[in-house]
């Protein structure tokens, strides 16, 4: 394996295009969404595009998870997710929400989140890197993220990602019409049984209109978390795990990149999902392993 330099914030490749053509959300001029909205059933057509918005997004990770490789840096991942979204006709989320520089998140090893891609990190052998891809299409949103080992990384590598993706399964089955937002915390940590910390500072969220509406959902068990599940809603679960402490700190100078508190590693899985009138049924796609 590689010795992994040192990771810090590196240049950033000028402003990516996006065809004037393209519909954007409201915060892609000047960075600020607005207020958030309730959580609500989406209609008929919010629900067909975030279909479409969904499968762009995959497309997009996929796309990108296809680039990796010891070597490579983070830039490059973001420039194969962006031109595949806006060859569909999308535009990517994340570029400019609240003032976010970049098309994805990039975040490697112990980047728990939010690590903007640049032209200076490269991938190195043993690394894992976690890919976020958010598409707008058609007035709404379609939101996953994926870990991707690089190279022949360790078992502790190994055996942490395949527990996020353990955690993402466990989670997505306790959502249920009735069901508390409650329940994904509770589930998760049956499944992790405190092999691994479980991220407490981010999680999932409602999504359709809104990037990110007014449901918040907890990672771990939090009894605060009474809000239900209603047929026709939509939004994310993100598990995060990491070897270490599952704390989290933000780098200031660039404040957005979260890492863990004690260097440790952080894997994480994400995916959309429309509440059913029996479950969960996901709208995104994984690369498979």
């Amino acid at each position: 394996m590689q010795t992994r330099p040192q990771l810090r914030p590196g240049p950033l490749s000028p402003r990516r295009k996006v065809p004037r053509t393209i519909a954007r959300p409201s915060y892609a001029l000047l960075g600020e969404p607005g207020p958030t909205s309730p959580p609500r059933a989406r209609t008929a057509e919010e629900l067909a595009n975030m279909r479409i918005a969904s499968d762009i997004a995959s497309e997009a990770l996929a796309a990108a998870a296809a680039a990796i490789a010891p070597g490579v840096v983070t830039d490059a991942l973001d420039e194969a997710a962006h031109e595949t979204m806006i060859a569909r006709g999308a535009y990517p989320s994340t570029l400019n929400y609240r003032g976010y520089p970049k098309s994805t998140c990039i975040s490697i090893n112990e980047v728990i989140c939010h690590g903007i891609p640049d032209l200076r990190t490269e991938l190195c052998d043993g690394d894992i890197v976690t890919i976020d891809v958010t598409a707008y299409y058609g007035g709404v949103h379609g939101d996953l993220n994926q870990t991707f080992a690089v190279g022949e990384v360790d078992q502790h590598a190994k055996d942490l990602m395949e527990a996020t993706r353990r955690a993402l399964e466990a989670g997505i089955a306790a959502v249920r019409p009735g069901g508390q937002t409650r329940d994904v915390g509770k589930a998760i940590e049956k499944v992790v049984r405190k092999r691994f910390g479980i991220v407490h500072q981010f999680g999932g969220h409602g999504i359709g209109p809104d990037f990110h509406d007014g449901l918040h959902i907890q990672h771990n068990y939090d009894r605060r978390g009474t809000e239900r599940f209603f047929p026709g809603q939509t939004l994310t679960i993100e598990p995060m795990l990491t070897l270490g402490s599952p704390d989290a700190r933000v780098w200031e100078a660039d404040g957005w990149t979260a890492v863990t508190i004690d260097g440790s590693r952080c894997a994480q899985e994400e995916q959309t999902l429309l509440v059913t009138e029996d479950g969960a049924e996901v709208l995104t796609t994984h690369v498979p392993h």
